[in-house]
């Protein structure tokens, strides 16, 4: 193109310009003068006070406020405050980011003086602490959308913008702790995925620790300016909400000393979280403490309810650990139902399908577990991420088909010449092989296994003691051996000493060391430090290994004795172990031979002296129904599965389910008397 077209085509796009102008209102308007703008701003401020932007009115105030003035934050900070606060997934938290970016973007630039002010003058610092507290508003939601969809770079830089302005207060948030939390959460990775981190969890938990240090230098510096403006305590309150930080990063180090200081600290100031400190007490080995905790958590919780409550999805576990399962099945059932298809939806399914296999349900925890496996969940307000999600389901999935595995043997005692059933065993055992195979994969990637998965009862764990076990037994055997007697050995958690003892135990009789294994149980049971009510899942597994060593040994007396121990003990559980229960059965009314034939075929020891609980089946018919009641005494006549009743057509399915509710499973949750 020549010089002459170069002019021409010049001319054309001012041209096209000016009428796309002419056709834009706002060109025709002029700018408002300052005085207006400052009047229509203070108009604004008028109309927000009382207005909350989280609540209903805060999406139409939005609109308003913009239509007066679409540069001014106020009406950004409104329309992002409210989506933010109803954001529930990935889609709501993304959309609230891009009207509180624009909020605090607009903030900085008009008001860039009045966020740099540090002042001890009272009427300067009330002239700025609007804007100041406004722009701590934001930027906690911002930081919270960021840590909400992932983004964690992204939330670091803006703690790092945050941090700049150096505010004489923290109001929403402190940088600084807030800098510490989202590197203790994402500890295991380095700087090649989050260039804020370092290269190793010691170093990132060293970061951490180092931002909490500084955010305690810096409410020193501040109590210079705001002594004489602030209230007196308000320094120890931000104190305590370092405290807060300082005790999650202790317990996760297992720092006794530490963690009990900093608790004690909240605890006198008033800020003690219940949920933080059950679990620490539950990581030390006090059970009971633990679950009184959980229970002041669940009456004291006001926090988001968009957000996971690890108190019940924690107190599940302890339930299992009080051979409790049916309650928190109970439990998990109603909350689920409370809360819908919100984040934590996911965890309290898993939490739901763990209770249910620990009572025997293994078809129902299969599905559940299924479900959560199907949901995605988003992890807020938690350490807990999705590495720890995914492990918590896998893990569950294994119990599981571990459980199918027995349930061939305890449904067919002649299963070893049964071809039907071999072939069942086999198509499980193939599956069994495949779930051990991701999971070993999956852990072998986890940088974090040492301090989590291996240290039994650890801070950040998800998962039962008793699960771990089902992790490793199947490997070598040396290998845990030498890290279990390690832990034995060095661990400072008197009260945790012992499952490490039950494991080593459980691997002596895999390297069929009985006479060493059953010393060493026998050890286990004189422990002092054992909570009678709140540790009936270990007393049970000390007893199942003990009832194997005795098997072993031919010892059929003590086999015996054992037995009878676990089944009075968590019946549920019995079938799933492979040993063969000694019971005397008492069928009353107009037998149905179909149903008690089937009965007698399962791995049950009929009909056997002393040491056996006396289960009672009752038949009865009314028009159209067949009806059974059952129940199981115990020695001393004390039920040990109470009276309940249940209907039935297909006398073979019947014959098999009634095996399995003599052993507790299913049925209604009644406290034995």
């Amino acid at each position: 193109m020549n010089r002459f077209g170069r002019i021409i085509a010049v001319l054309l796009l001012v041209l096209a310009g000016s009428m796309a102008r002419a056709q834009d209102n706002s060109f025709l308007i002029p700018k408002p003068h300052p005085a207006a703008k400052a009047e229509v701003r203070y108009e604004i401020d008028a109309k927000r006070s009382g207005v909350s932007f989280t609540g209903n009115e805060a999406l139409p105030r939005s609109r308003e406020f913009k239509r007066l003035d679409a540069s001014y934050y106020v009406g950004w900070l409104y329309e992002g405050g409210y989506k933010h606060e109803h954001a529930a997934d990935y889609i709501g938290f993304k959309n609230a980011i891009e009207p509180l970016e624009k909020s605090l973007n607009l903030l900085e630039r008009d008001y860039r003086k009045a966020l740099a002010t540090r002042t001890k003058d009272v009427m300067e610092y009330l002239g700025v602490a609007t804007f100041q507290q406004d722009y701590s508003i934001i930027a906690y939601l911002l930081w919270t959308c960021y840590n909400n969809i992932g983004d964690y770079q992204k939330s670091y830089n803006l703690m790092q913008r945050t941090r700049k302005w150096n505010f004489q207060q923290n109001y929403a948030l402190d940088p600084y702790t807030s800098l510490a939390w989202i590197t203790h959460v994402n500890r295991f990775y380095t700087s090649k995925k989050f260039p804020f981190l370092r290269n190793s969890i010691d170093e990132n938990e060293r970061l951490s620790n180092a931002y909490l240090d500084s955010a305690l230098r810096r409410i020193s510096i501040n109590r210079w300016f705001n002594e004489g403006l602030l209230r007196p305590s308000y320094a120890e309150q931000e104190r305590l909400g370092v405290y807060h930080y300082k005790a999650i990063l202790y317990s996760y180090a297992f720092n006794i000393d530490s963690t009990n200081y900093y608790y004690k600290k909240m605890e006198d100031g008033g800020t003690m979280s219940h949920n933080n400190f059950a679990t620490w007490q539950a990581i030390i080995g006090n059970f009971g403490k633990a679950y009184e905790e959980y229970t002041a958590a669940s009456m004291t919780d006001y926090g988001d309810s968009k957000q996971l409550r690890e108190w019940a999805y924690y107190m599940s576990i302890l339930d299992i650990y009080k051979a409790k399962p049916k309650t928190g099945i109970d439990f998990m059932k109603e909350w689920i139902k409370a809360v819908g298809s919100t984040p934590g939806y996911g965890w309290y399914n898993i939490a739901l399908a763990r209770n249910l296999l620990y009572d025997g349900q293994v078809s129902e925890s299969e599905r559940i577990i299924n479900k959560a496996a199907e949901f995605k969940e988003l992890h807020i307000g938690t350490t807990l991420g999705e590495t720890h999600y995914n492990f918590s389901i896998q893990l569950q999935k294994l119990m599981a088909r571990e459980a199918r595995w027995e349930m061939q043997k305890f449904e067919n005692r002649n299963w070893w010449y049964n071809p039907r059933v071999l072939g069942n065993m086999g198509s499980i055992l193939s599956e069994l092989y495949a779930q051990q195979f991701l999971i070993i994969n999956q852990l072998s990637q986890n940088p974090e296994r040492e301090r989590v998965t291996y240290k039994l009862f650890a801070s950040e764990s998800t998962v039962s003691w008793d699960e771990i076990w089902y992790l490793i037994r199947d490997f070598s055997s040396n290998f845990f051996l030498d890290k279990f007697r390690k832990e034995a050995r060095e661990t400072n958690r008197v009260k945790i000493r012992k499952y490490y003892q039950l494991l080593i135990s459980r691997l002596y009789m895999k390297k069929d060391n009985y006479d060493d294994a059953r010393k060493l149980l026998n050890e286990i049971l004189n422990d002092r430090n054992i909570e009678p009510e709140n540790e009936k899942l270990f007393t049970f597994r000390v007893y199942q290994a003990l009832a194997e060593c005795a098997k072993e040994k031919k010892d059929n007396a003590a086999f015996s004795s054992w037995m009878y121990k676990m089944y009075v003990l968590y019946p549920q559980l019995v079938p799933f172990t492979g040993l063969e229960m000694n019971m005397n059965l008492h069928v009353v009314g107009t037998e149905d031979k179909a149903v008690t034939d089937r009965l007698r075929k399962c791995n049950i020891n009929w009909g056997y002296g002393p040491n056996a609980p006396e289960a009672y089946i009752v038949f009865s018919s009314t028009p159209g129904k067949k009806r059974i009641e059952y129940y199981v005494l115990d020695k001393g006549g004390n039920y040990v599965v109470p009276r309940q009743v249940c209907f039935y057509k297909d006398p073979g399915q019947t014959g098999i389910d009634m095996a399995y509710r003599i052993f507790g499973v299913g049925g209604k949750n009644v406290e034995k008397n």
